[in-house]
């Protein structure tokens, strides 16, 4: 009996002005242990020399292999990301998400692969070690948790650097389309796939070397300035903004989404404020991280913030 041939996956680099960094983390995925990978990037409308890196890049490592770049919609990093998962072209095979500033750690693919069998949809995450301009390591990702549809409506633990899916999460992703006015894509993918029932995968491992610069698109969000952010944007209009945002994308829709899904997003539309809001967050499970999170979500659900 001949050996299962090895997974073939889709590296989703999605990259906009990125040309100091981004040379390292082609690098890395060229170091990677499992080698039968091909790479999708959307550019969104790069003026510096991150064309031309990638084009170089696509020489000299584009035998045997697909390496495609194509042109984003320059509507902000969620649609970059989901427009080219949603490219009608893209294989129908694994999917790992990449930033364009990270570095990746050798087995980072063969990690994730090991995670995503299975026939229902399934999102993979793990943790990051936090360095600084010159891959100094300052800090590791707290990242983890009990993952759900109650949590994932307000809050997200998979991080998008290290995400990677299944060929049915990929599937799933593309029958819900290209979503309007979403903050993340990584927030997204969490709430769609829990929402259809899927599986969401969080391990311990650290797959890559997350770079915390000036420009990072999300930066850690370790510290107590992140602490004292996160508080700002609950109790004032940023946040409940965002759950307002995904909610009304996730009931666009919602034929993907399973039936207790589309409950609980029929719930939260008709209580809009005030307890019986809470009432409804409360017999859907709809909670962060820890009991200190749960607790300022609700006093924010009693404000009317969320």
């Amino acid at each position: 009996m001949s050996a299962r041939p090895p997974l073939r996956v889709t590296i989703a680099l999605c990259t906009r002005n990125g040309a100091a960094h981004l040379g390292a983390q082609l690098d890395s995925y060229v170091a990677q242990s499992h080698v039968d990978w091909d790479l999708w990037v959307s550019d969104d409308g790069s003026d510096d020399a991150t064309r031309d890196i990638l084009e170089t890049f696509a020489q000299q490592h584009g035998g045997g292999r697909t390496i495609r770049i194509i042109d984003g919609p320059q509507q902000g990093v969620a649609a970059n990301f989901l427009s080219l998962l949603c490219h009608p072209e893209l294989p129908a095979q694994p999917v790992a998400l990449s930033d364009q500033d990270d570095v990746w750690l050798p087995e980072k693919l063969a990690l994730g692969l090991r995670d995503l069998g299975g026939a229902a949809p399934r999102l993979y995450g793990a943790q990051s070690v936090h360095v600084d301009e010159h891959l100094t390591p300052i800090g590791r990702s707290l990242g983890g948790g009990i993952a759900g549809f109650g949590n994932a409506l307000v809050q997200n633990i998979v991080s998008g650097h290290s995400a990677m899916m299944n060929t049915a999460a990929l599937a799933l992703v593309r029958a819900a389309g290209v979503p309007s006015g979403i903050p993340y894509h990584d927030w997204w993918l969490y709430q769609l796939i829990t929402g259809a029932g899927g599986d969401v995968v969080m391990r311990p491992d650290e797959v890559l070397l997350y770079r915390q610069h000036g420009t990072n698109a999300m930066g850690s969000h370790q510290g107590p300035r992140a602490a004292l952010t996160r508080l700002g944007q609950l109790f004032g209009a940023t946040f409940g903004g965002w759950v307002a945002a995904n909610t009304a994308a996730l009931r666009k829709c919602e034929t993907v989404l399973n039936p207790t899904a589309r409950t609980v997003l029929s719930d939260l539309q008709g209580y809009k404020r005030g307890p019986a809001r809470l009432r409804i967050f409360r017999r859907h499970a709809i909670i962060r991280q820890g009991r200190l999170g749960t607790a300022a979500l609700y006093l924010a659900v009693l404000l009317g913030r969320v």
